[in-house]
Parts: structure tokens; C-alpha cells; sequence
């Protein structure tokens, strides 16, 4: 590893400052006084050792980092910038290709000079610049928009048959894209947004981006390591990214939107160093003012376009930054409020603190020479010790160790699943395997990679097959019967495990000898994942194979236990659990191996760093969709409940945006019955009388009253008490005009049906489940692994 330099700046004095960082010496100024006492030797260490085993570990082939603070800059490099087709050393002067960080390098600071010039506004309409860009709602579209990611467009340009090119092409795709929300109203990342801005940056200066980046921006800070299109002399000191079907990626830009376009967009196309890059930062601390004295931007655009903003779904971001978003890794558990920055999609970040006159950046290659590797963790983990290292002082640290003895450090409210724990130990637990799939949509690690690719592409192993559950493997069916199919992406066979079969045939596992499984289950014994889960288990049973779960949370929490231990097992009440059973599906795999005396070997992979007792919308992971109607965190805690009730002539908001929220039917008196769900005082429930008309599933096209629940506190609410005490109410309001007997279906508890339809309150029906409830504790005990509290 380099030896770090040890360098004092000072942006707030005029003076040659190059003259003297290459002799090596401090610069005199206002921090000299303290300069050398900044960093704690033995807290860099640490970040250091971090970064080094994070390269032992081959989540990133090497890294370049650097720290400042009130003027002291410690920087340094472990590792390789390449390793493939030969291995070349990492070094601070390595240039990276900054992927995403070219809209806050280049493409936010343009705009915010041509507002400082007067040529714009944060609420310049973009079809005023960009008059092709009208339709479906875009023409209310604003510049601010763009810059906080409110637009409502997509992620990004949806790709094509046959393949396209071209900067015009590619604006007029952008330009076309239809709106998927209401702009304003969600924080959606999307390169659309940037790829925009950066047209609007052309079209109003008279300049390409990269032009006027190098003009206004660049060149004025002395950054002359970065810009576009490196000249091809560079190339021995670029850091390479993926190896491709036509070769490394080297020297030339990554991402393949912004490659098509020619190199030159907004959204991605910089390359730079941790140097030019620790400039651009000292100028955004400095209120634009260069170290040299020199002044860039106005502190007013400044500010503007780095004050934390708080947008219409609770998003934190600024006008172009990233403050508090699921992004925000770099910030870790020290920076503060008013901190920001950005990262990079090849593994490039960095983080400001104007606040503690601090910034860190990290530069890893983490995609080269193949995609697979996620580095949110690292970058989190190397804020929070990088910051540590410079003085501030950390929130809160949750700290878990991993068998290979790598601390993965897990912010409140962030946890890392077992498939990134896979990831993180180079798949270690499947070396040698020879594998099947269990998965759907909702196999990905924190970078959004879908196992099945990471399987597919990992090496020491081989994927042979992959199994999907109910709603397919892309979690979009909402049918039975679904066949099997090919993943167009890997070539291997999808076998549908919903449709003519529930569980793998001998064929379909001959020559495995693992059967892994990555799905999202929601906490609920109806949900079928579980089941498929189980199916799977017994179909490799007896055959000498592994079980291996890749684990995630529990969202509806690991504590509390509700409803009754089913009675009667199906496909929907697979085991005798109750309703909301408290474990995670790795827990559930252990019991069911345990319990049913399967001659079967289960390993778990496990969650890092959830308490049994965090909700998903604690752990700040970004909701996705497990099934087509579980569409919120919110309604994953009411289905349990409201879920009963599903097979009954009732609608429980299918068909709406809030499924499982709300609850009615033509025939229904909502005002008595939200009187009735109130009375009952279910803690941690609004209930109020609605009215709405479903445009799918039951009672399409209808009007219904009903009730619309909402949940005030998750921690408290029991879910399984809301959807019996619907249905205590409904038989007290209707008697038998309303068809009790579909709940069994779900319930799977013939003597609590019994109660309810003779009229007993809800209250003394659940009251007879305490017994099973009881059993189940004991049994559950046997099989937990994550702890209530602080791990």
C-alpha cells in the first residue's frame, strides 16, 4: 500500500499552494496551529485496514481514498487498479471513470452557473428549453424537478431491438419517455433527469457539456485530470471497469446509455482523480472559492444547490446532492444534517460536511473486470471510520462479525442480507456447488443485482436451473398456472413452481447437489413463498443435497406472534405456525427440517445487522414489490389481518393504490362498521368510514363503503386481532347474509370459524388460541437466530 502524504491546504488564504505540496511540506495558514493534530492515527488505521480487507476479500480490486478536514488532507491507495488482462498496482493518480458523480461534478454546477448567469431558474420550464419534451403531464416539468429526481420519469432509457445510437437519438429518447408518476410527488433516481439537464445545459450556453464543464468548472479549479472522452494517452493510468463481449472497458465510459450517446451526457461520461475531485470539494466548502482564491461560483448558488431539501414523500436530498436518501452510504453514522454528496455506479463517492469543514472520497474499481460486487456496506462502513478518523464523534453503530472475520458495520436502520453476506465472502458457502434457484424479483443485493445473475456469474460454482414461486420470477403474474419458461438474460431453464407442479421433480434437480433460496416473504403463514420454500425442501430431501437460504427480514417484524397454529395444512397453511408466525424464512427452513425429520442439510445464510424487532420500514432498505398488490410496508402489516377476509365477498382494495388498506363491499354500512373496528380499541389502527370503486379483482367497477385502515404504529398494531375483528363485526351487522365459511380458507382453524359464526366476539375467539400459541413459543425458541436487541 502507498504510504498516505501528509499535506495542509488552506482555501482561505491567497497563495501558490502547488508550489508547496510538491515539496511536501505544510502549508501555512489558518489551521497550522492545530494542523497535524487533526487525524487520529489510530482510527485512519482502521479505515485503512478496511479498505485493505475489503480488497483481501475481493469485494473490490483496490481502492483510492482520501480525507480533509479544516485543511489536512491524508490520502492513499491499496490494492490493483487492474487485474485482468494483467495486474498493474493502484495508485492515487489513478483516473476512474466517475459514472454518476458526473451530475454533481459537471452537470449540477453547470446549471447553477447558468442560474447565476441569469439564463435560468430552478422553475424554468424544461419544455421552454426543450420544446420536444411536451406530453402526458411533462410540459409542468421544472429544472427542479430534474435536479431532485421528481420528474415521474423511469430510471433510465428503456434499451431496444435493434440497438440505437447517437447524442440526437438519444435525447429524443429521453425526450419521449412517458411519465410513470405524478411529477413532485416521489423521488424516483433516474439518469433521464440528468441526461435532460445536460441538454439543457448545451442548449442554453450554446456549449456541450463537456465543454462548458471544462470552461466554467474545471479548468478554474485546476482539476486537469478530469473530463470527458480521456485522451487515449491516459489509458495506462485509467482503472479499467467490465470486461465485455468486445473486450475490457477501459478508457472509455462505462455506462452503456451514456456510451451509445458518445461519451458526452449528463448523467455519466466523467473521468477524474481523488485529487481533482478533493479540489471541486474544498470550492463547494470554500462557498466557491477555489484554495487558490479563485472564484468559481456565488456562495448564494452554493447554498442553493447544496441545503438539504425535504421533498414531497419525506425524501431527503438537496437540489442536485444526495443528503439522506437510501443512497446515502458514504454519510454513514457520523456526518450531519446538513451534509451531502454522491456516488457512482462503478464505485467511485464522495461525502461534505460543511459543517465539520470535513470530505472523504473513495474511488474503488468494484466492477472490474466483471459486475458482482456491491460496495453500499464499504462505502458506509468507510464514512463512518473515515469520519471517526478525523474527529466526529459516531451516532449510533450497530457492529456484526462475520465468520471470515470482515466487520460489516450496519447503520440504524440498514441491514445487509444474506445474499450480499454471500457476495461479500467471494460465495464461499457454495463453492464447488452445483445449483438450483429458488428466487423471484425480490433476490437482490443492495446495489439492486439480481442473484440470479450473481449466481450465474460467480465463480467456483454453477447455476444449472432456476424455480419460481407464486407471480413468477419476475413477481409480475397474478394467475395460476404459470408455465415454465427461459431467463432470457442467463439462458437457463425458469421452472414454474405455480403451475402444473408445486414442487421440483428428479428430473429437474438431476445433477444438483444444492437448492438455494432467495425470496422476500412477508411474515405471514398464507403468503406462499414459504411453502414453496418448503416443497423445495422436501423435493431435495433424500437426495444428498444441500438447502442453503440466502436470509432477509422479517417485515412485519420477529417478536410478536398471532392467530392460530393452523389446524388443517394446505398449500396456504403449510406447517402448523400461526397466522403471523415471527420467524424468518431461515428460521422456518431449520424448523421444517427439524420438525418433519428431513434427511435434508439446511444452512442459512443470515441477515446482518436486523434486531428481531425492526419493521422493513426501519431498516431502510427500498420496498420491492413482492407480489403485484403487496405495494407498501404498510399494507404488508395489515395483510395478515385483512388477508383473512380475501376469499370472502368482500373487496380488500384490489384494484386501488392502497390494497389491504382499505376494506368493503356494495352491500357493506362503512360508518357501522369503522364504529364497531373503533370500539374494539386496536392499538396502533385509524379506522375511518370510505367509499371507493375498485378497477380490478372483486366488485370491479363498483362502489364500495367500507372502512380505509391506516397504521399508526406498526410496533403495537396486531394485525390478526384487526382482520377478526372485521369479521366479528360484519356477522354481528349482516348475520348470515354475510358467508363467514371462505375465511377458513386462511385461517385453517375450524373450531374459531365455529365461534364466529355463532356471534362470539373476537376478543374470546382469539382468546382460545393461547394454548397452541403457547407450544409454539417453545418450538419457535429452538430455532431463532437474531436477537431482540443491539447486536
Amino acid at each position: 500500500m502507498e504510504s498516505p502524504d501528509d499535506t495542509l491546504t488552506s482555501r482561505r488564504r491567497l497563495m501558490k499552494r502547488t508550489a508547496w505540496l510538491a515539496a511536501g511540506v505544510l502549508v501555512p495558514g489558518r489551521a497550522e496551529a492545530r494542523g497535524r493534530a487533526v487525524f487520529d492515527e489510530a482510527g485512519l488505521a482502521v479505515a485503512v485496514k478496511a479498505l485493505d480487507d475489503a480488497v483481501a476479500a475481493k469485494l473490490v480490486p483496490g481502492a483510492v481514498w482520501w480525507l480533509e478536514r479544516n485543511g489536512v488532507s491524508r490520502s492513499g491507495a491499496t490494492g490493483n487498479r487492474m487485474i485482468d488482462p494483467e495486474v498493474a498496482v493502484m495508485k492515487v493518480e489513478t483516473v476512474f471513470d466517475a459514472a454518476s458523480l458526473t451530475k454533481v461534478v459537471a452537470t449540477a454546477p453547470s446549471v447553477f452557473l447558468l442560474i447565476q448567469d441569469g439564463k435560468l431558474t430552478l422553475d424554468t420550464k424544461v419544455a421552454a428549453v426543450i420544446p420536444e419534451f411536451t406530453g402526458g403531464g411533462k410540459e409542468l416539468l421544472t429544472v427542479r424537478h430534474l435536479l431532485t429526481h421528481t420528474s415521474g420519469t423511469r430510471s433510465g432509457i428503456q434499451r431496444s431491438e435493434p440497438p440505437w445510437g447517437g447524442y440526437e437519438e438519444g435525447i429524443r429518447r429521453a425526450a419521449s419517455e412517458p411519465l410513470i408518476n405524478v411529477p413532485g410527488t416521489k423521488f424516483l433516481y433516474s439518469d433521464i433527469n440528468f441526461i435532460l439537464l445536460g441538454e439543457v445545459v448545451r442548449r442554453v450556453s450554446g456549449m456541450t457539456l463537456d465543454v462548458f464543464a471544462a470552461a466554467r468548472i474545471f479548468r478554474p479549479l485546476g482539476m486537469k485530470e478530469t473530463g470527458f472522452r480521456p485522451d487515449r494517452s491516459k489509458v495506462g493510468r485509467i482503472a479499467p471497469t467490465t470486461r465485455e463481449a468486445g473486450g475490457l472497458v477501459h478508457g472509455v465510459v462505462h455506462d452503456p446509455t451514456s456510451r451509445v450517446m458518445g461519451g458526452v451526457t449528463g448523467h455519466a461520461g466523467l473521468f477524474t482523480t481523488a485529487a481533482d475531485l478533493a479540489r471541486y470539494c474544498r470550492m463547494l466548502l470554500g462557498g466557491g472559492t477555489s484554495a487558490s482564491g479563485r472564484r468559481v461560483m456565488t456562495a448564494k448558488m452554493v447554498r442553493l444547490m447544496t441545503s438539504p431539501v425535504k421533498l414531497a414523500d419525506g425524501t431527503m436530498r438537496t437540489n442536485g446532492f444526495d443528503n439522506a436518501s437510501r443512497y446515502a452510504d458514504p454519510k454513514g453514522e457520523c456526518f450531519g444534517a446538513r451534509s451531502y454528496g454522491h456516488t457512482g455506479w462503478t464505485g467511485t463517492a464522495f461525502w461534505i460536511d460543511p459543517d465539520a469543514d470535513a470530505f472523504v472520497i473513495l474511488l474503488t474499481n468494484r466492477n472490474h473486470p466483471r459486475e458482482g460486487t456491491g460496495v453500499k456496506e464499504l462505502r458506509w462502513q468507510f464514512g463512518t471510520l473515515a469520519a471517526e478518523a478525523m474527529g466526529l464523534k459516531r451516532k449510533r453503530t450497530v457492529r456484526v462479525e462475520r465468520e471470515a472475520g470482515t466487520v460489516l458495520v450496519s447503520r440504524r436502520g440498514r441491514v445487509v442480507p444474506g445474499l450480499d453476506g454471500l457476495v461479500a465472502s467471494g460465495f464461499r458457502e457454495l463453492s464447488g456447488a452445483k445449483a438450483g434457484l429458488i428466487t423471484n424479483h425480490t433476490g437482490r443485493d443492495l446495489d439492486g443485482k439480481p442473484s440470479i445473475d450473481l449466481l450465474a456469474r460467480a465463480e467456483g460454482m454453477k447455476l444449472l436451473a432456476l424455480f419460481s414461486p407464486e407471480h413468477g420470477i419476475r413477481g409480475t403474474e397474478d394467475r395460476e398456472g404459470i408455465g415454465d419458461s427461459e431467463d432470457k438474460a442467463t439462458g437457463l431453464p425458469v421452472y414454474s413452481l405455480y403451475g402444473k407442479r408445486r414442487r421440483p421433480s428428479g428430473e429437474q434437480l438431476k445433477g444438483m447437489d444444492t437448492l438455494v433460496f432467495d425470496i422476500q416473504d412477508i411474515g405471514c403463514r398464507f403468503y406462499t413463498y414459504i411453502a414453496t420454500m418448503l416443497e423445495g425442501m422436501q423435493a431435495a430431501a433424500g437426495r444428498g443435497m444441500r438447502f442453503v437460504v440466502l436470509d432477509r427480514v422479517n417485515p412485519v417484524g420477529g417478536v410478536r406472534i398471532e392467530g392460530p397454529v393452523a389446524g388443517k395444512l394446505s398449500f396456504t397453511a403449510c406447517h402448523p405456525i400461526p397466522v403471523r408466525h415471527g420467524m424468518t424464512a431461515g428460521e422456518l427452513a431449520l424448523m421444517f427440517q427439524m420438525e418433519l425429520g428431513m434427511d435434508l442439510k439446511v444452512e442459512v445464510v443470515p441477515v446482518a445487522g436486523w434486531q428481531r424487532g425492526a419493521f422493513y420500514g426501519e431498516t431502510g432498505l427500498p420496498w420491492v414489490n413482492p407480489s403485484p398488490n403487496m405495494r407498501s410496508a404498510e399494507a404488508a402489516v395489515l395483510y395478515p389481518g385483512v388477508g383473512l377476509l380475501e376469499f370472502c365477498k368482500v373487496s380488500v382494495g384490489r384494484g386501488t393504490e392502497t390494497q389491504f388498506q382499505l376494506f368493503g363491499a356494495p352491500w357493506m354500512n362503512g360508518g357501522a362498521l369503522a364504529k364497531a373496528v373503533e370500539a374494539a380499541g386496536i392499538p396502533g389502527l385509524g379506522v375511518k368510514a370510505a367509499e371507493f370503486r375498485p378497477t380490478a379483482s372483486v366488485f370491479k367497477g363498483e362502489v364500495c363503503q367500507g372502512v380505509r385502515l391506516t397504521v399508526r404504529d406498526a410496533a403495537v398494531l396486531p394485525s390478526v386481532t384487526v382482520g377478526m375483528t372485521l369479521a366479528a363485526a360484519l356477522v354481528a351487522q349482516h348475520g348470515k347474509a354475510f358467508d363467514a365459511d371462505p375465511l377458513n380458507r386462511l385461517l385453517a382453524h375450524d373450531a374459531s370459524l365455529a365461534a364466529l359464526k355463532r356471534g362470539v366476539p373476537a376478543a374470546e375467539v382469539m382468546a382460545g388460541w393461547e394454548d397452541g400459541l403457547g407450544a409454539y413459543r417453545k418450538r419457535r425458541a429452538a430455532f431463532l437466530r437474531y436477537s431482540e436487541g443491539p447486536v
